[in-house]
């Protein structure tokens, strides 16, 4: 299977603390993946680094092959990186249509859709938010501000509003904390939806249930360092794994 993001040697500290050290893997082209650890393992500092909003202090990230480290953040995204955030991210104040609508237009921006008619854009923009609305059954809330709905509408949302950027890559950074289990199901269907797609995924998340659910390959995080990386039912029986979640070792 072709490799769509490689990472060599990602390194990143703040003062004393070493919250990334060397950090090595790659990502199949069209595979979901997970990416877990404890608390404070180092994972959110590696989609930061992934994203552009760190820089590494050392190592190589590449997308579908071309060395992409020193890129800025926007152009990453251009590029076909995109993410969610742990603490949701939407504008709370505009409608659950309108953001979706900022998403599609943020992605289609270019020089060509200057000379395109406005009206006819802006029914486009509304026909693709809709169709993104009802793959997650929001569309009876599409007028509704988006501060609105309820915690776990607005991660569908914010979800959504990724989607809309048409990313090679979705980094969703704990999208099942929080919410119950109807709309959990929601996200699992457009996770699968989304890699049939062709898109290719990498999941942080501390629901392990979750992440063995969804997930072919795992990436196992602790003090910054990856310990183990494998398939659900390897990685639940690696004693590293086990003493880093637990404590101790099991037999």
């Amino acid at each position: 299977m072709k490799t769509i993001l490689s990472v060599r040697g990602l390194s990143k500290s703040f003062g004393a603390i070493h919250a990334v050290q060397n950090c090595r893997f790659s990502i199949d082209q069209g595979s979901i993946t997970g990416l877990i650890g404890p608390n404070g393992a180092g994972k959110t500092t590696v989609f930061n680094m992934l994203t552009g909003l760190l820089h590494a202090d050392s190592g190589t990230l590449e997308l579908c092959g071309e060395n992409i480290t020193a890129w800025p953040a926007y152009k990453r995204a251009q590029a076909g990186l995109a993410r969610t955030f742990q603490m949701i991210r939407i504008f709370p104040n505009l409608t659950v249509l309108e953001n979706l609508k900022v998403a599609l237009k943020d992605n289609k921006q270019g020089f060509r859709h200057i000379f395109v008619n406005q009206k006819k854009l802006q029914r486009r923009l509304d026909a693709e938010a809709k169709e993104l609305l009802k793959r997650v059954h929001l569309e009876d809330h599409a007028h509704l501000l988006a501060g609105e709905l309820s915690y776990g509408q607005q991660k569908l949302l914010e979800i959504l509003r990724t989607v809309a950027m048409n990313p090679k890559v979705i980094l969703l950074d704990e999208p099942a904390a929080g919410i119950n289990r109807t709309l959990l199901q929601t996200i699992i269907k457009l996770i699968y939806e989304l890699q049939k797609e062709g898109k290719t995924i990498i999941v942080i998340e501390h629901d392990m249930g979750f992440i063995m659910e969804i997930c072919e390959k795992i990436i196992v995080m602790n003090f910054g360092k990856e310990i183990a990386e494998g398939t659900p039912e390897e990685i639940q029986k690696n004693p590293q794994v086990l003493e880093a979640y637990l404590g101790q070792t099991h037999a």
